[in-house]
């Protein structure tokens, strides 16, 4: 059997639109899976009632949908930081990550989430870079073992210097992987995201290959993907060698074309690079 790319989809592009209405658009556009940005249900995940997750789960199901994970982990409520000095708001904000562990876990499957957030983990207080990093890996350790008995995968993502002073390259984020050795934390790639790598993307997912758990796919500058013209064909080309059972997912950040064009006009693309491979 030939190898098949599992296609995703971010939902905060169909920002204001009810959850079954975006789903049935997003298997109308053709994608197989759902990733969900938890502020777009609710500020708090505690707020989200065994009930109300169990209708979510049950309307991606109706949709013939796979919840691909959670990403935009730290938008809601308003705040929080996990590498902050101030231990009273640490221990909040990674009280945060466990709840947002338990929603991942009772929403499906496929259970990622993927931990950008650059102003919720950036070095603050005083703090260097360096002293961030520490907040932060230790954080991730703290919450390991609950990721890990509810069957959820954290992936820390690698940010441009850009975004966020802390992890800005896959093999920063790998570093973090390893120390921590808890099969909880993996990583990811996201194309838009990988701007500060000094190699081709294709050579550092590949380098990677066995701590990524996901891939983010977009134009550099945020746009969905045959806005820009960037290749995908070298990355898509690795995980084909590798029939990476994982997610691919559009990660688009400007929403202005509007969503259904988005999500249909990116797909179209991928699968116009996809087919170009050799």
């Amino acid at each position: 059997m030939s190898y098949r790319f599992r296609q995703s989809i971010c939902n905060e592009v169909f920002e204001g639109w009810e959850f079954r209405r975006t789903c049935e658009a997003v298997k109308k556009a053709g994608y197989d899976g759902i990733e969900i940005a938890p502020f777009t249900l609710a500020e708090t995940p505690g707020a989200i009632a065994p009930e109300r997750r169990r209708e979510l789960k049950q309307i991606m199901a109706d949709n013939g949908l796979a919840f691909v994970g959670l990403h935009w982990l730290m938008v809601s409520p308003k705040g929080l930081h996990v590498t902050t000095p101030d231990e009273e708001l640490y221990r909040r904000s990674w009280d945060h990550i466990r709840d947002l562990i338990d929603l991942c876990a009772d929403l499906g499957d496929q259970r990622v989430m993927v931990f950008g957030s650059p102003f919720q983990r950036n070095s603050t207080g005083g703090l260097t870079p360096e002293e961030a990093t520490r907040r932060f890996v230790e954080g991730l350790k703290s919450v390991a073992g609950h990721a890990a008995g509810r069957g959820v995968r954290i992936l820390v993502e690698a940010l441009p210097k850009a975004q966020s002073d802390i992890v800005n390259t896959v093999a920063a984020a790998a570093a973090i992987v390893e120390e921590i050795g808890s099969p909880a934390i993996q990583t990811m790639f996201d194309t838009h995201n990988a701007v500060d790598e000094t190699e081709p993307h294709a050579v550092v997912l590949e380098r990677f290959y066995d701590k990524i758990f996901h891939v983010h796919v977009n134009e550099l500058d945020g746009g969905y993907c045959g806005s820009g013209d960037y290749d995908f064909k070298p990355i898509f080309e690795v995980l084909r060698r590798k029939n990476f059972p994982e997610w691919v997912s559009l990660e688009a950040f400007d929403f202005k074309p509007g969503a259904e064009f988005i999500a249909d006009q990116s797909l179209r693309h991928l699968k116009a690079e996809i087919a170009q491979l050799s």
